[in-house]
């Protein structure tokens, strides 16, 4: 007698409870569609399979793509137990209990595999109940996540276990699915005798972003719509009007806490920094149609200004200082269209990333340099005793001078050959780079008058004498 329940067989042909998308679920690795590149003809997880050594796996991509059908299809094809936990529900107690079992099922060769869909969401402790039984090889792990798993599961089990990524499925991959829907009558829709254009497919396609199962999903409210509305004796149409009232709104892969936000924001930036305004607006438009907080996209736009244009357009900084004001005042959506402009102007501003650079290094120093005193011509003496003490003595107030600038250092003596500041050619940066020449000049000039005095003090004294 089984310790587990066993694998759920096919259901029956009538039996339309479950949803469209888990009635279409593969069961084999021929009729499974896309990752190619994971289980293609001597690709590493298909052999892995015919060799039944899959060992741990962790199964890494968004929603949708089969990372849940290929644990079955596994378990299915290895003759092992099947157990699904979800992160959500399950905890350290229950964890506990079927590894308990799962050990004495070996004990009489049985082997399990324990699939985790969502893993991220185990916390560490929930993940380490796991860990023991994986290195004694009671259970074959396999873990499904939308999430970085470098970021999201322990390092113990991830290095028990060998990550594979998978892909958003193509439109054309997805169309294909779609077809096997509506012409499947054992598990699809194929009962219905649904009719549907190749355009009116690669609509839902198009709008799925990739994921199967929301495909799926409005393709079954689309077949109800469309037998409410019209049937024959030889079935409904899917036309454009029902697709678009199933779709709704278009489903966006977006996790305001997860890898793709991240990936978004990294994106645009980087898009903005390569002067492609196409490209910026098309990832900001990306972020602000999925939900993000527009006021999270406008304090990284204010961070682009000062990174990457700095003193090369000062208005940089104050458009996009606007552009946030104008958000939190008009709210969205018309407040899409200021941070549309800002990030336009960001695109196609001159680069500089000078100031960027040069605070780097002024970092660098404090952490990795002596905290040299400050030089005693640069201090403020408010009291005599200061003053006796020096402070202040030497110092230039450069509005006497001629040139308005002192041959004075003002760095401390460990750092006082140091240049961090180096600004480019682009945009008003050039006319700084020009000012700081002339400044570099005057200091020289200065320097030169300096020592002819000290000269000239030097001969009075020894006449003097």
């Amino acid at each position: 007698m089984s310790l587990f329940p066993s694998i759920p067989g096919p259901e029956k042909p009538g039996d339309r409870t479950r949803p469209l998308a888990d009635r279409m679920r593969p069961r084999t690795l021929e009729q499974f569609v896309g990752q190619e590149h994971l289980i293609g003809p001597g690709k590493p997880l298909q052999t892995q399979i015919q060799r039944d050594d899959i060992g741990s796996l962790i199964f890494w991509g968004p929603p949708g793509t089969g990372k849940t059908t290929l644990a079955k299809i596994i378990a299915n094809m290895t003759k092992a137990e099947f157990i699904e936990f979800s992160a959500v529900l399950a905890g350290i107690k229950e964890i506990k209990a079927v590894m308990a079992d799962a050990e004495r099922a070996r004990q009489y060769g049985t082997r399990t595999i324990v699939f985790i869909d969502e893993i991220h969401r185990f916390n560490k402790a929930q993940q380490d109940a796991f860990l023991p039984h994986v290195e004694k090889g009671n259970i074959r792990l396999i873990g499904a996540t939308t999430e970085n798993p470098s970021f999201e599961i322990i390092s113990a089990l991830l290095s028990r276990s060998r990550v594979y990524v998978l892909k958003p499925l193509t439109e054309e991959q997805i169309v294909l699915l779609l077809e096997r829907a509506l012409n499947d009558e054992e598990r699809g829709l194929g009962a219905m005798k649904l009719r549907a254009a190749d355009d009116v497919l690669k609509k839902i396609a198009a709008y799925s972003s990739g994921d199967a199962r929301s495909a799926y999903n409005v393709l079954e409210v689309a077949a109800s719509l469309a037998l409410g509305r019209e049937k024959t004796d030889t079935g409904a149409e899917l036309t454009d009007d029902i697709i678009r009232d199933a779709l709704q709104k278009r489903v966006l892969l977006y996790d305001k806490a997860g890898e793709e936000h991240y990936n978004l924001i990294s994106a645009l930036h980087k898009s903005v920094r390569n002067s492609d305004p196409d490209a910026a607006l098309y990832w900001l438009g990306r972020m602000l149609e999925a939900g993000e907080d527009p006021l999270y996209i406008a304090r990284r736009v204010v961070r682009m200004a000062v990174e990457d244009i700095g003193l090369a357009d000062p208005t940089a900084l104050s458009l996009c200082m606007a552009a946030r004001d104008a958000v939190d005042f008009i709210g969205m959506p018309e407040g899409n269209l200021a941070l549309a402009q800002a990030v336009v102007y960001l695109a196609v501003a001159p680069k500089s990333n000078a100031l960027y650079t040069a605070y780097s290094e002024v970092q660098h120093d404090v952490e990795r340099t002596a905290a040299e005193p400050v030089p005693l011509h640069l201090r403020n003496a408010p009291t005599g005793l200061m003053k006796g003490l020096g402070y202040g003595e030497g110092y230039q107030y450069a509005h006497d001078l001629e040139d308005k600038v002192a041959d004075m250092e003002c760095l401390p003596e460990n750092l006082r050959t140091r240049v961090y500041y180096e600004p480019t050619n682009e945009g008003i940066e050039k006319r700084i780079r020009e000012r700081l020449e002339e400044i570099r000049q005057r200091r020289a000039k200065g320097a030169q008058k300096l020592v002819a005095k000290q000269e000239r003090q030097n001969k009075k004294t020894e006449s003097a004498q």
